[in-house]
């Protein structure tokens, strides 16, 4: 089967992360990580402080970047009696369910369709913020599954003119394919101490089954730290393969840039016909809108072939489709398997 669902990673991974997993020592499983009693995470708290150069401590790790969302959430809507979160319009069906899970209560604020793409506006969002003063804002940059991005000036500007004690969560999870450069996280952090940005190894650099995420935090929040930190520290193999990953940046990013050619397949093959419409997407997915009277033909000709892709079921996106950007053969048979679908309808 060909999953291009749900924005998985179909490249091979780098050498280094095969060398890792190869050379992997298993008697090192039979003992607990001895780094804690350094009063450090993990190795790969440590690494990720040196890349990013945020202190250790300000460093958040979690099972995937999923955990650290979710950690986030519960802890800061549980605090007081304000349990409001506020959201994308049209973004990541599981932020509200984290929210309801802790008995919290979401607010969307809406995304603006403009041309081949979606974005924020961030004047609204900082009156919208203002007038709610939720307990959380959530900026989701780039966005799934819309694609839009926000930049660090604009990221700044929300922080600058929002009230301190709203802690604004940005999560981060398709960043790295916009660009290399991480020089603005450390400067964010350092100034504002209501915020924290979640990254994880699932989306640029593959590895969605090592479950491992990692993110940064103000300063301050040493109750929070304790709260989602693990006392025994982390898995050990996923620690060995975390680090061969984090220094295969130049593999990566060529997978990345490879993702550019599946891009300009679906814009000249697809933008043109009547009822499409291909959003521009800097992730490793792209939003794409279709008929959807072919939609039941369609999802039956790619079953047939063993390829899945998602249909959108979200309220003002029922006509779009989101499909990972795999290898090049693979988006040749999804652009192939539309068109025709499309043109013997």
């Amino acid at each position: 089967m060909n999953y291009l669902d749900r924005n998985e990673f179909n490249f091979e991974p780098s050498e280094k992360v095969l060398e890792a997993i190869k050379n992997f020592n298993p008697k090192d499983l039979c003992f607990y990580t001895r780094i804690y009693d350094q009063g450090k995470k993990s190795v790969i708290s440590v690494r990720v402080s040196e890349i990013y150069g945020v202190p250790e401590e300000q460093v958040l790790l979690g099972y995937g970047g999923e955990e650290i969302l979710k950690n986030a959430i519960h802890y800061f809507l549980t605090l007081d009696d304000n349990k409001t979160i506020l959201i994308p319009q049209f973004s990541w069906w599981y932020y509200n369910r984290v929210a309801g899970e802790c008995g919290g209560n979401f607010e969307m604020y809406p995304l603006y369709e403009q041309e081949d793409t979606f974005a924020y506006n961030v004047d609204e969002i900082i009156e919208y913020t203002n007038r709610i003063h939720p307990r959380m804002l959530l900026l989701a940059s780039p966005n799934n599954p819309t694609g839009n991005s926000l930049t660090s000036e604009e990221i700044g500007r929300i922080m600058e003119n929002i009230p301190e004690d709203t802690m604004v969560l940005v999560d981060e999870a398709y960043a790295s394919f916009i660009t290399s450069d991480t020089d603005y996280i450390a400067p964010l952090v350092n100034k504002y101490n209501n915020l924290i940005i979640s990254r994880t190894l699932s989306k640029f650099y593959g590895l969605p089954g090592l479950r491992t995420g990692f993110g940064f935090i103000g300063k301050g929040h040493d109750q929070f730290l304790s709260y989602s930190n693990k006392y025994l520290g982390f898995n050990r193999f996923s620690e060995a393969v975390a680090l061969a990953a984090l220094d295969s940046d130049e593999h990566y990013r060529r997978v990345a840039d490879e993702m550019e050619w599946d891009r300009q397949l679906f814009k000249s093959e697809l933008g043109n016909l009547p009822g499409f419409k291909v959003y521009k997407s800097v992730a490793n997915f792209i939003l794409i809108k279709y008929p959807v009277e072919i939609k039941d033909a369609l999802l039956k000709a790619l079953t047939i072939q063993d390829y899945k892709i998602k249909f959108m079921g979200d309220k003002g996106l029922e006509s779009c489709l989101r499909i990972t950007l795999g290898r090049k053969e693979q988006i040749q048979v999804v652009v192939d398997t539309i068109k025709n679908v499309f043109l013997n309808k």
